[in-house]
């Protein structure tokens, strides 16, 4: 366990740069507010209930009334599951499955009936068709019917109850921020304000100018502070969208701005509204009648969110319960090697510069412990233990890690390795050495990643090895998928064996 001393000595918060924002940021910055529900992944999610519910419904009533008066046949089976995906199938053409339609009421409700009579219908006429009709209980037809509507309106309930709660916490708002204090942000402002059923939540705008052309407030909204505050106020309060309201005759200062902006987890877009150039319709995307142009998306969203997250907890887990063995017999020879407790922590830097605890086995001496890493690690190194060189150059050190994935989850199985908060290029912190630096922390970091199996692990004593780690990472940020985490996964025992002059 961690002593009193090493606990205090990690907590202590770190010398930090930060801006300081206008008292208007910091009220709408300390404003509470959940973490954001995608769109998205609710639609989907529903559509999957609908289809086992109804599928389930109609599988006990066959075996409850019909298959104790006739016998089991697989042809009804392959029916009730084509009844019940023919009815998502139409739910989704009678455009149900959008989370604006699930807090209301009436509506979605008669398109669902509809929908789900249509179903059925379609599926008396296609019996008809094939001659089965006679051998089709009318008693079980119709308590399909009738159970299965009673089941998807009370669903419905249930849903706009839940829809409904996750709104008034924002949960399903996307809250954006307009740059551009002038005429064309109140334009784009008012126009967002006015659209019926819009998720968009504007939480002010930010302008760098102070002559006649900002304005204090725009449609209402208030004036937050200049660009280089966005950073800082995007680090404190949760933000989705960053809307350009600058025309696109202003490329020079869009392109300042976009170099400062990008490192953030969130999406960038630029408004066409006042725009005179226009482009093909399927260039633009949309925020209710404004079209807008893409410029950054948040990397890993949606499902492929709850795929990363599926992953690191399955897989996660079961390495963890393989591990257990090996990562008690570290703890004994930590133990017995030098005086002081088997664990280290540390702060580094996770997922948008979020401070967060990282644990390791201990690999230094206690008394020369260093939780801020003032002092880069260096071959020979006198602060580390004889386990500690052994633990470190496997990297048998990183194995309580999996905590943090299973547990925590704070860290990701794969991902930019998690740096500490004062990490230094000689005198230099890591962000002063390397531009976009904070860009790799968009995602959650990992216990392994991309640069690390290609060797750039260990000791950071040149501006090439710090560079290329964030090169790297981008590069894994930008090319995520599931696959591609696996395959780092894999490659990481033998980049362990065969890539690790650095580390020690």
């Amino acid at each position: 366990m961690l002593d009193a001393a090493a606990t205090a000595s990690a907590n202590r918060p770190p010398v930090e740069r930060r801006r300081r924002l206008t008292p208007a940021a910091l009220a709408v910055a300390n404003q509470k507010v959940g973490r954001a529900y995608s769109p998205i992944v609710i639609a989907g999610v529903v559509r999957v209930i609908d289809f086992v519910m109804l599928s389930a419904i109609g599988i006990a009533l066959y075996f409850g009334y019909a298959v104790p008066l006739s016998g089991f046949y697989w042809e009804f089976l392959a029916a009730i599951f084509g009844v019940a995906a023919t009815a998502v199938i139409c739910f989704q053409a009678a455009d149900i499955y959008q989370v604006q339609l699930f807090r209301g009421h009436l509506r979605q409700m008669t398109r669902m009936i509809s929908s789900w009579a249509f179903v059925f219908l379609l599926f008396i006429g296609a019996s008809f068709i094939v001659k089965l009709g006679s051998e089709i209980s009318r008693l079980w037809l119709t308590a399909f019917f009738l159970t299965g509507l009673a089941a998807l309106l009370a669903q419905r309930l249930v849903l706009r109850s839940l829809v409904r709660s996750w709104a008034r916490q924002g949960r399903l708002d996307r809250r954006t921020i307009i740059v551009g204090a002038d005429q064309n942000g109140e334009e784009l402002v008012q126009a967002l304000k006015t659209q019926d059923d819009s998720d968009i939540e504007v939480l002010g705008v930010f302008d760098d100018r102070n002559d006649d052309r900002a304005m204090d407030t725009c449609a209402g909204s208030p004036k937050l502070g200049k660009v280089d505050d966005i950073v800082e106020f995007a680090r404190r309060t949760r933000i989705d969208l960053v809307l350009f309201a600058l025309p696109i005759s202003a490329e020079t200062r869009i392109l300042d701005m976009l170099k400062k902006l990008w490192v953030l987890p969130v999406d960038i877009r630029l408004s066409a509204h006042t725009n005179k150039l226009r482009f093909r319709p399927r260039s633009y995307s949309y925020l209710g009648e404004v079209p807008t142009l893409d410029v950054f998306e948040a990397p890993i969203t949606d499902w492929d969110l709850v795929m990363k997250w599926l992953f690191d907890h399955v897989v996660g887990f079961v390495i963890l319960v393989l591990a257990l063995p090996v990562m008690g017999l570290v703890a004994l020879a930590v133990k017995l090697d030098s005086p002081g407790p088997v664990l280290f922590r540390q702060k580094r830097f996770g997922f948008n510069n979020e401070r967060i605890d990282v644990f390791k086995f201990r690999s230094m001496y206690h008394h020369q412990a260093d939780p801020t890493a003032s002092k880069v690690v260096t071959k020979n190194d006198p602060r580390v233990t004889r386990v500690g060189r052994f633990i470190r150059k496997t990297s048998l050190d990183e194995l309580p890690q999996l905590f943090n994935v299973v547990f925590k989850s704070n860290l990701s199985l794969v991902g930019p390795r998690p740096h500490a908060v004062q990490g230094k290029l000689q005198s230099r912190l890591f962000d002063e050495a390397v531009d976009g630096y904070f860009a790799r922390h968009r995602v959650k970091p990992g216990i392994t990643g991309w640069a690390q199996i290609n060797g750039w692990r260990g000791e950071v004593d040149t501006d090439e090895k710090i560079q290329k780690r964030v090169e790297f990472d981008l590069y894994y940020i930008e090319n995520w998928s599931v696959l591609f985490d696996l395959y780092i996964l894999l490659k990481t025992p033998i980049a362990l064996m065969t890539k690790s002059e650095n580390a020690y």
